[in-house]
């Protein structure tokens, strides 16, 4: 124990904390394959965007975004097989409520719920109430006046979090306690953060966050970051961001001590996670792991009684699975592969897949 305390305490003291990945913006106007090409070759593939968050990165990097826009990762499929998702980034789509004979309807590809809160499909460019998720004070807001579903999701991203997603959000109490129902059986329907299409991030990655400019076309492939900071599609050759990935998946199953000496070795360390965008980079990995849960950089120190990082930062974000989990000796934090990537406190000498940091 005590030349596992001085191993981690002899590890690099700096972190990359915020730094899972980074943007690089490139000048040179190329088509979207080449622009692909070059990132591939020279850092790990053209940029994935999570959420707003990442917009506001993209647009840094580059300082300014030119008037013609710059492409990134995201691009049309080659079958084109639609698929839907939650607008607010990170959540999972497999439990469902559709009503029936919904969700495959021609031209109907964004989700609304009627006044007993089944789910249907429908037309993107109809108006209709619809329902914004605040994040910061968890609450809900039923917002009467008539949106595009489109122009729904802007408005609770620029006033809000997002267009309410998710089982859970949908299921909460409060929830229904919002909703008019005069208003509803006015309308009908209202939409919430629901939507299918077949877009596609160029490093395969789930990550179902999209900000279309409204005058953007489904018809085209490419798609690309205006200088309005919305997304719009294109064909012509533009500059463009590719994206530097911090972060690996080492498919080989080792104790929690030997994953810790393979990063250090290999790479940089064993990965920290801070918050909540952090994670969802990190936990969209799992799904090429072998294993049932993957080490992280989480340990206990039985001595001092608290669990940290081995970079050295403060466990202030968390994701444990379960309260009732046991603090004890020899404990390292490993998040599951599949279910909602919780975090589990897990003996260091059973051996997983591990995440490093580069």
């Amino acid at each position: 124990m005590q030349r596992l305390i001085l191993l981690i305490l002899m590890g690099q003291s700096w972190s990359i904390t915020g730094q899972l990945y980074e943007y690089k913006y490139m000048n040179t106007p190329k088509s979207w394959e080449d622009a692909r090409q070059h990132c591939i070759q020279h850092h790990t593939d053209l940029a994935t965007v999570t959420n707003m968050t990442d917009m506001m990165r993209l647009k840094k990097a580059a300082n300014h975004i030119p008037q013609t826009g710059a492409w990134i990762g995201l691009h049309k499929s080659g079958n084109s097989d639609r698929k839907w998702h939650w607008s607010l980034p990170g959540l999972e789509f497999n439990e469902t409520n559709w009503g029936s004979g919904e969700s495959s309807s021609p031209n109907e590809y964004c989700g609304a719920i009627s006044k007993n809160l089944v789910w249907v499909d429908h037309g993107c460019n109809a108006k209709k109430p619809f329902i914004c998720y605040n994040e910061t004070s968890e609450r809900f807001f039923f917002i009467g006046d008539t949106k595009t579903w489109f122009e729904a999701q802007r408005f609770c991203r620029s006033n809000h979090t997002d267009l309410v997603s998710g089982l859970q959000q949908l299921r909460d109490g409060n929830l229904e306690a919002i909703i008019d129902p005069e208003k509803f059986s006015s309308y009908v329907f209202v939409y919430i953060g629901l939507f299918s299409d077949a877009w596609e991030w160029s490093d395969g990655s789930s990550f179902s966050f999209r900000h279309w400019d409204k005058n953007y076309s489904d018809n085209d492939k490419y798609a690309m970051l205006t200088e309005t900071g919305m997304l719009t599609t294109n064909s012509s050759n533009k500059p463009f961001f590719c994206y530097e990935d911090h972060v690996i998946l080492i498919n080989e199953s080792r104790t929690w001590e030997e994953a810790l000496y393979y990063c250090r070795h290999h790479h940089h360390d064993l990965v920290t996670i801070t918050n909540l965008d952090e994670q969802r980079w990190v936990q969209e990995k799992t799904k090429k792991a072998t294993t049932p849960y993957v080490w992280t950089g989480l340990r206990y120190t039985c001595t001092l009684g608290f669990w940290f990082w081995v970079s050295d930062e403060v466990v202030r974000y968390k994701n444990w699975a379960s309260p009732g989990q046991v603090n004890e000796c020899d404990m390292s934090g490993a998040m599951e592969t599949g279910g909602d990537h919780k975090w589990f406190k897990k003996h260091d000498e059973e051996k997983f897949n591990f995440f490093c940091s580069k």
